[in-house]
């Protein structure tokens, strides 16, 4: 085999161009990696890996176009043979938990050093699953939290952005009673007595984003 046939094929996602470089240095300083195309959003993410047929996709979460979960999943249906590891600044556990789902291979946070990332293409590139041990930690504590309804989840993010019973019944079109039985189900999911308490575990697990 050639070199350039050896080497391992990477895309890298993510919507900061300065972040985008930085990455593409630290790995094409190595001869077995190859930086084959950059994206900034889901589109152009779907449409490199189209022409590009990359190995290992480095994916970030907070792209525009549907977000890197979203753009994940789409890539393991259609390229099933492609890795993506996860590179993000978000520790959710919901965070994490949503991109394995998708079909992450890894989840690493920005400002690894470049042992560490390099590390972690070439594991996900051989078929392993790459999780330091305080993300996999996180992963742990999702999995033993009970998963929120749909409808628990809307209400949960209308308490985020501040809605009132009153509110969120008109914005969901249900009855005020029910608005209280679902806040009273997830806050019992979530381990909390109130309101406010449910929006700061939403925000720090990574359930809802501000």
């Amino acid at each position: 085999m050639s070199l350039m046939s050896e080497r391992i094929r990477i895309l890298i996602v993510d919507d900061h161009l300065a972040l985008r470089i930085g990455l593409a240095a630290m790995l094409s300083s190595k001869a077995h990696l190859n930086v084959v195309a950059e994206a900034a959003d889901n589109a152009s993410a779907l449409a490199a890996c189209a022409e590009h047929r990359p190995d290992v996709v480095l994916m970030d979460l907070r792209i525009p176009g549907g977000g890197g979960v979203d753009a994940t999943l789409a890539i393991r249906q259609r390229w099933p043979t492609t890795r993506v590891l996860v590179v993000t600044t978000f520790d959710g556990d919901e965070d994490i938990h949503r991109a394995i789902a998708a079909g992450a291979s890894g989840y690493l946070l920005k400002g690894l050093s470049s042992a560490e990332l390099v590390a972690a293409v070439e594991a996900v590139h051989r078929g392993k699953t790459v999780m330091p041990p305080a993300v996999a930690a996180l992963f742990r504590e999702r999995v033993l939290r009970k998963d929120l309804s749909p409808r628990e989840l809307e209400v949960l993010r209308l308490i985020v952005d501040g809605s009132s019973n009153k509110e969120i019944a008109q914005q969901l079109q249900i009855g005020e009673e029910s608005v209280k039985t679902h806040s009273k189900s997830l806050f019992q999911k979530l381990g909390v007595a109130d309101r406010t308490q449910a929006a700061i575990e939403a925000i720090r697990h990574g359930i809802v984003h501000l």
